[in-house]
């Protein structure tokens, strides 16, 4: 792609364990918002918590933690990743930490009212697919939505295809993220508008009116550092993109 300078996203994941780590990630929610204000190379962040399980649904789970931001270009990422005094103070207190490093794609709807992904087309890209979508959900449309979760959440976990996953989010039960990486578009196609609990849903939405903000984007992985659940879960992906 030559010089051209590419805005990139970064999902960082943190598990704490214990309950001093778990208080102090708690009290990062206030302070570190103050310091990420701050950090003038991030052009969007957010602040998420997590699930139990694979994070799809309601229960809390204290340990797992997740700062989501964008930033001009890859060189600037990495940097601010391996630098930044927030990131570096939660990678201290945290058992493990993982970051993955994403190029926009497609992104479409909005979050807190702004696109904060600024899509690049790579039409030439043939490798794995990293979908995130997010969600306000209507207070009087939660229990609807969260009655749907568990089934979404054992059909994306009995899938073969999918490589990994985590829901994460920033106000339990009503703001919602999705996260999950797929071999290619086809198997994530086939997941996300079949006729099984996830397509049913979508159809739910879209017929109820369940969601007051959405936004669904579409990335192409660029690379991680650090390791989740003792290793890379993308190894093999990357290495095969190093390779190709």
């Amino acid at each position: 792609m030559g010089g051209l300078i590419i805005p990139v996203a970064t999902l960082s994941l943190f598990r704490f364990d214990g309950i001093a780590t778990r208080l102090w990630v708690i009290g990062q929610m206030g302070a570190a918002r103050l310091r990420l204000a701050g950090e003038r190379r991030a052009q969007f962040w957010k602040l998420c918590g997590s699930g139990t399980g694979q994070g799809f649904t309601p229960k809390p789970n204290w340990g797992v933690w997740a700062i989501l931001a964008t930033w001009p270009d890859e060189a600037t990422a990495r940097d601010a990743v391996a630098t930044s005094p927030v990131f570096e103070r939660w990678r201290a207190k945290a058992s493990e930490s993982w970051t993955v490093f994403l190029n926009p794609t497609s992104a479409r709807g909005s979050w807190a009212g702004v696109n904060p992904f600024s899509p690049c087309d790579l039409a030439s890209n043939t490798g794995p697919i990293i979908a995130l979508t997010r969600a306000t959900v209507r207070p009087s449309r939660a229990l609807r939505f969260w009655n749907r979760v568990p089934d979404i959440s054992a059909v994306i976990g009995a899938d073969p295809n999918v490589v990994f996953k985590i829901g994460i989010g920033e106000v339990p039960l009503l703001h919602q993220v999705t996260f999950s990486v797929w071999p290619d578009a086809a198997s994530m196609a086939h997941f996300a508008r079949g006729d099984g609990p996830h397509g049913q849903a979508i159809k739910a939405v879209r017929n109820g009116d369940w969601f007051a903000e959405e936004l669904y984007a579409r990335f192409a992985l660029l690379g991680t550092v650090g390791r989740w659940e003792g290793g890379d879960p993308l190894a093999r992906l990357t290495s095969e993109k190093d390779a190709a």
